[in-house]
């Protein structure tokens, strides 16, 4: 998921999203403080529910490059 704010919109419905992340602890914290999500994993294999998570690409909360996605899901 490459857009902030449908990211906004499936976390808020409670499902999990597959992002790019900058691996920087002030854009998770920043995604946290918006919308209570938290990281859930970073995953290890090249595909998640058809996703490419070892693609680099742009972390849309920061702009910065990311390396990778990651999955996020709501707080508890």
């Amino acid at each position: 998921m490459d857009d902030y704010d449908r990211f906004k919109e499936v976390v808020d419905g409670g499902g999990f999203a597959v992002m790019h992340w900058d691996g920087t602890a002030e854009t998770e914290a920043k995604v946290k403080a918006e919308t209570k999500a938290t990281i859930r994993c970073i995953p290890f294999a090249d595909q998640f529910e058809g996703v490419d998570t070892q693609e680099a690409g742009t972390d849309p909360v920061s702009g910065e490059p990311s390396e990778g996605r990651v999955v996020y899901a709501k707080a508890y």
